[in-house]
């Protein structure tokens, strides 16, 4: 059962209604613990391997046991060897292949597990948090079948403030309504978008290893410069929407993961809109601690700014190497918290030659947000060269064409994406602005109507004309 399918979208609204038959919490959490495993089990076909899983989580429970009782000092070695049995379970290719379980085990989901369980264990350490979680607790929050695959990373606070609400969070007919074009929006996203830019992907790159006249192989190069951010965004927010609204069915609020990324005029700005709960949850247990610590050892005034471009760089280098257990993604990390950390850096740089008055006015200048704008999105193109290919195919691709071919196709790029963001962005706006006594005419009820119809109808005649699955979620790998 695919994470976006026919399948999987009637097992989550078969869920919510059972869900819902009543409201006590009790029922609640025995219907999405039942789900939640019974999910797994479709996912994994035979139980033996979930057993690495299974010794996991109960690592991971056995180490906020011991910090329940107050137990402080094993903080930190619960929480390495959950980060060393994660990374051993993942096999990342810097350990030695002959310490792997060769046999074969599920790992789908880990990487998500992997986050809340360690946020479990950090705050269970806090003795200012006095609370108790058990094992059905546990267990809920760690294998709750619409975050298991691919997120979003919800806080246990939140999901507990929701699960767990002796009344119910509200569900009417227009929220009901809200969700299930949400949902139709995700699928349309997944089935339909994502899979012609996939296709368009896929065809560049096999275009970049033929013997092609230069014009064709530079087109190529074009394309292959620009479309898998655009994959990448519907595939995964696809997703995003489909398993938020099932929650919400459910009467659970997840967070949500995107907040429009390309319309982002800087790198620090990309990251906060994009994959917000993975950027949110590095930067209260990574990002904020390094910082603190590093202040407290080095005081001087002059270097301040300098120790957060650092902290900056350590902590979406970490979540580039998050993203996969291959050489690849160092450098996807290397690129992801240069990139990031060359911002900050340019920014700091700028408000000192101009003020810091100047800077802001020139920083809210149309043009340098609409070129902004641009060099983000081909900045963020460029870094995920490491982050869908391997070492062959990044070699292939890029030696198809010169250096200085190379060069002029990613400012030809930057101008594309300037010119097309900045068109959306202002068509959006007039969009918006046709306004009626109840509000912009695109979000009326009746615009939203008309809009789920035709997505849906699309979706479901390109699926069954195709009669071929849609690409798989990405972010189900990590």
């Amino acid at each position: 059962m695919d994470t976006a399918s026919f399948q999987f979208v009637a097992f989550g609204l078969a869920v919510a209604l059972v869900s819902n038959f009543s409201s006590k919490r009790t029922w609640r959490s025995v219907v999405l613990l039942l789900a939640s495993l019974i999910f797994l089990s479709l996912l994994a076909h035979n139980p033996i391997v979930l057993l690495p899983l299974a010794g996991f989580l109960l690592l991971g429970y056995l180490g906020m046991m011991l910090l329940e009782r107050g137990l402080s000092r094993s903080m930190v070695w619960s929480v390495l060897a959950v980060i060393l049995v994660y990374v051993w379970l993942k096999k990342y290719s810097f350990l030695p292949e002959s310490t792997f379980l060769h046999s074969p085990y599920f790992t789908l989901g880990l990487s998500y597990i992997f986050f809340r369980v360690l946020q479990l264990l950090i705050e269970s350490a806090d003795r200012g948090q006095k609370r108790h979680i058990g094992l059905g607790a546990y267990l809920l929050y760690t294998l709750n079948f619409t975050t298991l695959v691919s997120g979003p990373i919800q806080r246990y606070d939140e999901f507990a403030r929701d699960q767990f609400a002796d009344v119910p969070v509200p569900l009417g007919s227009r929220i009901i309504w809200l969700q299930l074009e949400r949902i139709i929006r995700g699928f349309f996203k997944v089935n339909v978008l994502a899979m012609l830019f996939d296709t368009v992907h896929v065809d560049a790159l096999a275009q970049m290893s033929q013997p092609l006249p230069k014009s064709l192989m530079l087109f190529a190069a074009f394309k292959l410069s620009l479309v898998y951010p655009l994959f990448l965004y519907t595939n995964f927010s696809g997703y995003i929407d489909i398993v938020i609204a099932l929650a919400r069915l459910m009467r659970v609020r997840l967070p949500e993961n995107f907040d429009r990324p390309f319309s982002a005029a800087s790198v620090i700005d990309f990251w906060n809109r994009w994959h917000m709960t993975l950027s949110n949850w590095i930067k209260i247990y990574v990002y904020n601690p390094l910082l603190v610590a590093l202040m407290r050892r080095i005081t001087s005034v002059k270097l301040e700014p300098f120790l957060g471009v650092f902290c900056f760089f350590v902590t979406f280098f970490l979540i580039g190497v998050w993203h996969g257990r291959t050489s690849e993604f160092v450098i996807f990390g290397v690129l992801t918290g240069g990139g990031i950390s060359l911002n900050k850096l340019w920014q700091l740089q700028l408000a000192k030659w101009m003020g810091r008055k100047r800077y802001k006015v020139l920083a809210g200048k149309p043009v340098y947000i609409a070129f902004g704008r641009g060099l983000n999105f081909v900045w963020f193109s460029f870094t995920l060269f490491w982050f869908w290919g391997s070492w062959q195919q990044i070699g292939a691709a890029i030696g198809g064409i010169s250096v200085a071919s190379w060069l002029g196709i990613w400012l030809a790029a930057w101008l594309f994406a300037t010119a097309v963001l900045a068109l959306w962005e202002a068509l959006r706006s007039l969009l918006l602005s046709l306004k009626t006594a109840e509000g912009p005419v695109l979000t009326s009820r009746y615009a939203q109507v008309v809009y789920a119809s035709v997505l849906g109808l699309t979706a479901f005649v390109m699926t069954i004309l195709l009669n071929q699955p849609a690409p798989g979620i990405v972010y189900r790998s990590f």
